[in-house]
């Protein structure tokens, strides 16, 4: 189905490998041209051999060990490349990409090349989670490049968490976006997400938050853009790494993201409220560090504004879409939320469901418009349920222009 792509799999060390042997297989099979580069420290693990003879191919491995006098062995594969893989991607490579060196054959065509880069990660989970590495991933997105995440379980070197290489069927499932693009059916449209829990001061130590990740709104923000849109990520306080490739507004209190909305509302085609908004805040913040005296401290709350409430009361041409977050009585919430609020769709999070919630990476949630249950979307991850929330969206602002006559207006 790859017949007549080129695929440059870069190869480098860790003993994760051996999937990239499966890999290179499953690529082989597609009929697509498959060019193994793999790095000196690869070799120790896998010998080129093994990925010769998946490939058919001569692997490289010393930049200097030209076989062909008429081409630049880098140069040449970096300019036939519809796609390179980098599958394991150590933090050591992900270093040098992102810092753009090139001591090796492998890092020298990763930047002669212009074609799509997607990196699969695999390496122990404190060394996946440490500030440089994620500094390092969030360079590269921020410059085009995809990654595929790791999974989490058993890792060789003993841990239990994330860094392991991703399956071999999820990979192909990954390249096969890159080399067969999805449509763009938000292409020219203007999306708006929130994302985060907002930040209501109580002193300059103290606040009043909630468990919110970002995770969600980082999610329908990477999908938006991948669809086509342009995309602006209004977030507050997050834990999760944002997406590149879009406009990111910081914000902490619930005021300050109202703000951040109104001021952009009349650009914006579609505004997707994931954010989970603090209601009330305090009625004063104090100046200086509250010091402890008695047994008790009572605090004033008042009521924050409601930013949904304000989107659905100025909506002109805008698509709006919020989030609730529920735990008991989810469907008559939902629904009264959507009809008083005004706003097209609501994505009904009930997060007493295993694997729905704050800090996961996957949700259960529940469509509704105003008419009631639109669909409803089993446990996945969170990446699958934004893109079936934008291809909803999508479908019902292209539904809204067919109904609308071009001539609304004319002759009257």
């Amino acid at each position: 189905m790859w017949k007549g792509k080129t695929i440059v799999l870069g190869v480098t060390g860790g003993i994760a490998c051996f999937k990239a042997a499966a890999l290179c297989s499953k690529l082989a099979q597609t009929g697509a041209e498959v060019r193994v580069i793999m790095t000196e420290s690869a070799t120790k693990f896998v010998a080129p051999l093994t990925f010769q003879t998946l490939s058919r191919h001569d692997v490289i491995v010393d930049t200097f060990d030209e076989k062909d006098a008429s081409v630049v062995s880098h140069i040449d594969l970096a300019d036939r490349a519809d796609l390179v893989v980098v599958a394991p991607a150590t933090a050591n490579m992900i270093a040098k990409m992102a810092h753009g060196l090139a001591d090796d054959m492998l890092s020298t065509t990763l930047l002669a090349t212009t074609a799509p880069i997607l990196v699969a990660p695999a390496m122990n989970v404190h060394m996946y989670a440490h500030p440089a590495v994620q500094a390092n991933m969030q360079t590269l997105r921020e410059r085009g490049v995809q990654f595929v995440e790791p999974g989490e379980g058993q890792l060789a070197c003993g841990y239990v968490g994330k860094g392991r290489l991703a399956e071999p069927e999820e990979l192909m499932v990954a390249i096969g976006r890159q080399l067969q693009p999805r449509p763009q059916p938000l292409s020219g449209r203007h999306v708006l997400v929130t994302a985060g829990g907002t930040i209501e001061r109580i002193d300059p130590v103290r606040y009043i938050t909630n468990d919110s990740s970002g995770k969600m709104g980082f999610a329908i923000a990477e999908a938006a853009r991948e669809m086509g849109a342009r995309v602006t990520l209004v977030k507050a306080k997050t834990t999760a790494t944002p997406p590149g490739g879009v406009d990111i507004v910081e914000v902490s209190s619930a005021q300050e993201m109202l703000d951040a909305v109104q001021s952009r509302f009349a650009d914006v085609d579609v505004v997707i409220k994931a954010a989970a908004v603090a209601d009330y805040r305090p009625a004063e913040i104090a100046d200086r560090k509250i010091k402890k005296k008695d047994n008790t401290l009572t605090l004033t709350l008042v009521k924050n504004p409601d930013i949904v409430q304000w989107l659905g009361e100025h909506k002109k041409h805008q698509f709006i879409v919020q989030f609730a977050a529920e735990t008991n009585d989810a469907e008559q919430y939902a629904l009264d939320k959507v009809r008083r609020k005004k706003s097209d769709l609501l994505v009904l999070n009930d997060v007493t469901v295993p694997g729905a919630g704050f800090g996961t990476d996957t949700n259960v949630v529940r469509l509704y418009d105003a008419a009631g249950l639109v669909r409803e979307l089993p446990l996945m991850d969170k990446r699958e349920v934004a893109r079936e929330l934008l291809e909803l969206v999508a479908g019902r602002i292209n539904d809204r222009k067919r109904d609308t006559p071009e001539d609304s207006g004319r002759d009257r």
